[in-house]
């Protein structure tokens, strides 16, 4: 039986039968549509449902932002763990895409002089959306398994950068507002129908890897990739989410079965990333090779924990 608690916040992406089933708890994001807030995550609240609304308002024009996980959202939502006598292992979006992770340690450090007898461990995710999610539920499979919250953490350090996440985009006006493609490359792919393809890179920030001609080519992409990178795809869990483009994220799946994927989780696209990338992203989420080019995480060497033996 655990004696932690283990925490994601909503941009996990996990599906609600999945959090329940994995004892993992959510601190959630806000997201606004013409300025009328709402949780991105609500338990017992379908997340499709709010998913659906939130594409197709940004489908419409409408003003569609998110507010990060604030230092006291996060207090909040731990504290009754440690009142109850429990650690806290909180699992967050990549560092390089979202300020939750630096929120997160500051409540830490807050917490410990409350609590100081309980242990809060921040692990930022190196990924987003079901990439983090991933790594949650690896963690979670840990801890069922008798390992300790300290024991999971380290499994999170050495083994973040070996989850991968690649998605692809329907429109690169969503790249642009958000800074992620010039505005030439934008005006020049909307010409002549350029999408991009995109993953998580060793800094934990999420950038262009490739430019296909044509949204057939893209996806194309997404399975290219995962071929070219997968390890022992027929025993571990790999995820697919979408922006509002379920019969695409239906297809690739029944291709991933083909290559001998036996469990597949499908949910809409976390809606904190999906601000950024908009209705039509489609993304894929397995274990694979490392993504770190030098062997080194510059993550951890920042952060000065334990960096990854490979």
């Amino acid at each position: 039986m655990r004696n932690f608690d283990i925490f994601v916040d909503s941009a996990a992406n996990l599906p609600e039968d999945l959090l329940k089933k994995n004892d993992i708890k959510v601190i959630s994001y806000t997201c606004s549509i013409d300025g009328k807030d709402t949780e991105c995550y609500e338990e017992g609240v379908p997340f499709a449902e709010t998913a659906k609304r939130f594409y197709a308002a940004m489908r419409e024009g409408a003003e569609t932002k998110t507010t990060l996980v604030n230092s006291e959202k996060i207090k909040s939502a731990v504290t009754p763990s440690l009142q109850a006598g429990r650690d806290v292992l909180f699992i967050t979006i990549a560092e390089g895409i979202s300020g939750t992770y630096n929120q997160g340690v500051f409540a830490a450090q807050e917490l410990k002089e409350q609590f100081p007898e309980r242990k809060v461990l921040v692990a930022q995710s190196a990924n987003a959306s079901m990439g983090e999610g991933l790594v949650a539920l690896y963690a979670a499979r840990l801890a069922d398994l008798g390992e300790s919250a300290d024991a999971c953490y380290q499994w999170i350090i050495d083994n973040r950068f070996n989850i991968h996440g690649v998605c692809t985009v329907d429109s690169l006006k969503y790249l642009k507002r958000g800074g992620r493609v010039s505005t030439a490359l934008a005006i020049a792919g909307t010409i002549l129908n350029i999408k991009p393809v995109l993953h998580g890179d060793e800094n934990s920030k999420l950038t262009v890897f490739s430019n296909e001609r044509g949204r057939k080519k893209s996806i194309a992409k997404l399975l290219e990739t995962f071929k070219e990178n997968v390890i022992d795809p027929e025993n571990q869990t790999v995820a697919i989410t979408h922006a509002d483009c379920e019969p695409e994220a239906l297809e690739l799946a029944e291709k991933l079965k083909e290559l001998g994927v036996k469990d597949i989780v499908i949910n809409y696209y976390d809606l904190c990333t999906g601000a950024h990338a908009g209705p039509g992203t489609i993304a894929l989420f397995f274990m694979g090779k490392s993504r770190l080019k030098t062997g080194k995480d510059p993550v951890a060497v920042k952060s000065g924990v334990k960096a990854p033996q490979r």
